[in-house]
């Protein structure tokens, strides 16, 4: 599987693995607290964009996976 790629803006989007990853720490850092509000939002500003990267990595994945088997997802 890749391991990155470029969205279409031109940004680098983060593996599957390095998006959980990173995914992971940034729930820590919200759950320690210490943060201020600022911190916090953009915190879990990144946290949604991480989601979703993840969600769209695993779509993709039942994607394929539904077209190797020949199955659609939707039925």
């Amino acid at each position: 599987m890749v391991d990155q790629t470029t969205s279409p803006e031109g940004e680098e989007r983060p593996g599957y693995e390095q998006a959980r990853a990173e995914l992971i720490e940034v729930v820590r850092a919200l759950e320690a607290g210490g943060t201020t509000l600022e911190e916090s939002l953009a915190l879990w500003e990144r946290g949604e964009r991480l989601a979703a990267i993840c969600q769209e990595w695993l779509d993709g994945a039942r994607r394929r996976l539904d077209a190797a088997i020949g199955t659609d997802s939707a039925e």
